[in-house]
């Protein structure tokens, strides 16, 4: 396996080649190997649609040129449509603020987003995890903010329509049954008949 050296606050760090991730998703994996559970595909999904949310208003206020912007938001539609998971390895055991997660969205996101417009993450900082991607933002509500937003949508793509069908299953049976006389029951004895 090839290795590239990245390089941030605390000094170089070996990478693989290949991997969209940077130094800090890397030092997280060599630091923290804790269980096999990984961060579930619905959280990674709210926090590129997180990061691209943010992009477009850092965009609009001038701060994020639109270049970086563009190059950002289809990263991030990637993500969301599922593409890359390997690039999100971390386990769910870390701090409650969600840092290492934050920053590993980041760091993918950013090298991803310089591929679209045809710059090597491996030899620039064009466009930085920190810098840009994670432009105004803080992981102590980023994190919070993805959960929500994942809890939100899995449960009107999921949840609801479970429920529904779980309902729709109910009644059939209600109506397939409701001809058929039971002994009610109740404190471990027989009540009143019920259908």
């Amino acid at each position: 396996m090839e290795y590239r050296i990245e390089k941030d606050t605390m000094g170089e760090v070996k990478v693989p080649n290949d991997k969209l991730w940077g130094a800090q998703t890397q030092r997280s994996l060599e630091n923290f190997k804790i269980g096999t559970e990984k961060m579930p595909s619905e959280l990674i999904s709210a926090f590129a649609l997180l990061k691209k949310s943010l992009a477009l208003v850092n965009c609009k206020l001038g701060k994020l040129p639109e270049e970086k912007k563009n190059a950002i938001a289809s990263a991030c539609d990637e993500i969301i449509d599922g593409k890359h998971p390997n690039e999100f390895p971390l386990a769910v055991w870390q701090t409650g603020s969600g840092t290492q997660s934050n920053m590993n969205i980041n760091e993918v996101i950013a090298h991803r987003a310089m591929e679209i417009i045809g710059i090597d993450y491996r030899n620039s900082k064009e466009i930085h995890p920190n810098d840009h991607v994670n432009m105004g933002q803080s992981s102590n509500d980023s994190f919070p903010t993805a959960m929500h937003i994942a809890t939100v949508i899995t449960t009107y793509e999921k949840l609801v329509p479970a429920l529904n069908r779980l309902h729709q299953s109910l009644n059939a049976k209600a109506k397939a049954w409701s001809k058929i006389v039971k002994i009610g029951r109740t404190h471990l004895q027989d009540a009143t008949p019920i259908t």
